[in-house]
């Protein structure tokens, strides 16, 4: 078999999902944002639900999902994609929405949004890519920055007496009424890949059934500004990002 006949789709062991654009991802290698790019898109097309999907992007790396995922997007401000959501949602409420937020936005200029959002359990989707920096401009402490960990803010390393504490959104918005269903997964090796996916056609699925807001946070890498290759900022991820934002399911009603 020449290799013509390798790449046909029907010849494939594990095909791009047709919800992908051929837009090639300009992501940093070992970047999280492609992998989580790719389970959105096969939880859509296994649903068959791409021309019922919209989705929200807001500012900062995440912004460019509207590149590589073939739906219906809109763009909000900077923080504001859960009241976006909302009113899409509210205008058409038979579609799937959700919005697609790293941490410097969701978790800083974006905190009010979410916590209401989550609180008055919107039948939306919220996916929260957590790197603990601010990765498209310059690799800044995020709300989400560990104690110790150096940034271009913190060259020190953050302190809690300077700078406070990390914020686990994830653990707030568990203890609203209005979330049905909250957890945190991560994408680094393939056992996690599954557990998010599965994570992310629950809450498609949850949305569906208006049942509230579902909110899932995804751990990820950004090695680029975190100083280390891709393999090495799984495994700092790994020893230093997990035992603080520890993977699992926090809430499911």
């Amino acid at each position: 078999m020449d290799i013509n006949e390798i790449i046909k789709p029907e010849n494939l062991v594990y095909p791009k999902s047709k919800v992908l654009t051929d837009t090639v991802m300009h992501y940093c290698p070992g970047c999280s944002h492609g992998v989580v790019h790719k389970l959105l898109a096969e939880v859509i097309e296994e649903m068959d639900i791409q021309d019922r999907t919209i989705g929200i992007s807001p500012v900062g790396c995440a912004v460019f999902a509207y590149n590589y995922l073939d739906i219906d997007w809109q763009q909000a401000a900077h923080g504001r994609a859960p009241a976006l959501a909302t009113a899409t949602k509210r205008l058409y409420p038979d579609k799937y929405v959700f919005a697609y937020q790293g941490d410097g936005d969701l978790a800083s200029i974006g905190t009010a949004e979410i916590i209401h959002a989550c609180n008055r359990g919107e039948n939306i989707v919220v996916i929260f890519i957590n790197n603990a920096i601010y990765g498209m401009t310059g690799g800044q402490m995020a709300p989400t920055t560990l104690i110790g960990m150096k940034t271009s803010t913190t060259p020190y390393g953050r302190k809690a007496e300077l700078n406070g504490y990390p914020l686990k959104i994830t653990e707030l918005v568990a203890q609203l009424e209005g979330t049905c269903y909250v957890t945190r997964q991560a994408v680094e090796n393939p056992a996690n890949v599954r557990k998010t996916k599965k994570a992310i056609r629950k809450a498609f699925e949850n949305s569906a059934q208006k049942k509230g807001t579902s909110f899932i946070e995804i751990v990820a890498a950004c090695n680029s500004n975190w100083k280390m290759p891709p393999v090495e900022a799984n495994k700092w991820m790994e020893d230093n990002m997990f035992p603080f934002y520890p993977l699992g399911d926090i809430k499911d009603r």
